[in-house]
């Protein structure tokens, strides 16, 4: 006989997903701090008790640095604003981090296409 999976990690990733539309929407229509420019949401990393919860975030223009210290000044304004939307027992503290993801990309094209750039002068 099978042993019952746990539904536990499942319903965390749940909860993750459900934290990331909800501050999406409140970080746009709620948050009026004229630092926080357009931000995208990446992902939200939610820790097993749910007492905290990271989230990455990126921007399209604007200081990162910035966007991040007030998003994280503001946490505390989001999570009041998560609280009344989600129907959990514990609603995580925030940490915001700046996802550098598509810079590392951009570099790893860079370095890609100057090496394919070497090549085709060693050949030529």
């Amino acid at each position: 006989m099978a042993a019952k999976k746990s539904s536990t990690p499942n319903r965390g990733f749940k909860v993750a997903d459900q934290i990331q539309r909800d501050l999406t929407e409140l970080i746009a229509r709620e948050l009026k701090d004229p630092r926080v420019g357009m931000v995208t949401l990446q992902s939200v990393e939610v820790t097993p008790d749910y007492a905290h919860a990271k989230v990455w975030f990126s921007v399209l223009v604007g200081d990162p640095q910035e966007t991040q210290d007030a998003l994280n000044q503001a946490a505390g304004f989001l999570r009041n604003g998560l609280f009344k939307r989600l129907h959990i027992h514990t609603v995580p503290t925030l940490h915001f981090l700046f996802d550098r993801t598509t810079e590392r990309a951009a570099d790893m094209n860079a370095l890609i296409a100057q090496a394919v750039a070497s090549r085709s002068k060693d050949e030529g």
